[in-house]
């Protein structure tokens, strides 16, 4: 069986879990996923952001009127949700705290405060829900998903709301897509942080047809140099697994010529698999395959059923 054979990490590097919390199944989903990966002795920070009722509400018809009840709702709501996720780690042996962050006294929209916290934290790892086709969390379901995955300064573990799974472990179950690139091995360290001595591993690498097909002339040539420029990164991965004495499979996956992209191609995968974790940089290389992982992995990120945990390049 292909399992990780140790975990020399031991969640090193993972100290620091920011959890963003709001009144829906996705956060509760998030809250249980991150139980299950926080060792005893992490520090857990749950949050949530009360909005400012000036920006939920239309203010030229409402001149003079006390929005203060609408405050006080929001924050009532907020209060809930990072109560209810607490009680998720009631038996935990992580270090918890909580906090609820005001918009009606910062003049901040919710992004930015949740950019904010995981920054002045310090976080490793920000943690948030996903409802499918509808954004991250309930307040992020305008174009605010993409950007806070794209600069936020810790890596972010998304967890879709339909995702269900035991409250305790870690990942049974990782798949990790790499291009060959060094945030693609980067993250392949870093998600290894989270895997147990149980943790079945396969790494992937997409040959994207479509990119065949876009081509003016799609010379064997350039199919061959797809192909071993997908081998050489497959052997990459592989090769830093076994310096950490860890086994792991590994498969060369493609897209339908006419039918389908990179980032369906590794859900597709993902799911056939029974993945319980995908693990991708943010941020790759204009290689052969032209396939950029930072793009590609916002896209998964958008059709994912199954957890993605999104991994920040090394500071330089």
């Amino acid at each position: 069986m292909n399992t990780a054979s140790s975990n020399p990490n031991d969640h090193d590097g993972v100290r620091r879990i920011l959890i963003a919390a709001d009144p829906s199944l996705a956060s509760l989903s998030a809250a249980a996923y991150a139980h299950g990966i926080a060792a005893p002795g992490v520090h857990v920070r749950i949050v949530s952001v009360a909005e400012d009722p000036r920006r939920l509400i239309p203010l030229d018809p409402l001149v003079g009127v006390d929005l203060s009840p609408v405050r006080d709702e929001l924050l009532r709501s907020a209060q809930d949700a990072v109560a209810q996720a607490r009680a998720v780690f009631s038996n935990s042996k992580a270090v918890v705290d909580t906090d609820v962050i005001d918009l009606s006294t910062q003049g901040r929209d919710v992004a930015y405060a949740l950019l904010e916290a995981a920054r002045t934290w310090q976080a490793d790892l920000l943690v948030v829900g996903t409802r499918q086709h509808g954004g991250l969390l309930r307040w992020l379901e305008r174009p605010v998903s993409e950007p806070l995955a794209r600069i936020c300064p810790c890596s972010i573990l998304v967890v879709p709301d339909s995702y269900e799974r035991e409250a305790n472990g870690g990942p049974k179950r990782m798949v990790f897509a790499v291009d060959g690139s060094e945030p693609s091995q980067h993250a392949l360290r870093y998600g290894m942080k989270l895997a147990t001595e149980q943790t079945s591993l396969r790494v992937v690498h997409v040959l994207d047809q479509a990119v065949w097909m876009s081509d003016f002339v799609p010379l064997p040539l350039f199919e061959d140099a797809l192909v071993k420029e997908g081998n050489a990164a497959l052997a990459a991965a592989t090769a830093t697994l076994a310096s950490l004495g860890i086994e792991s499979e590994s498969a060369m996956i493609s897209t339908d010529r006419t039918s389908d992209d990179v980032p369906h191609a590794i859900v597709k995968d993902a799911d056939h698999w029974h993945a319980d974790l995908v693990v991708m940089g943010t941020h790759g290389r204009r290689g052969i395959s032209r396939w950029l992982l930072g793009s590609v992995a916002s896209r998964v990120l958008r059709i994912t059923h199954v957890p993605l945990l999104l991994v920040r390049p090394p500071k330089t």
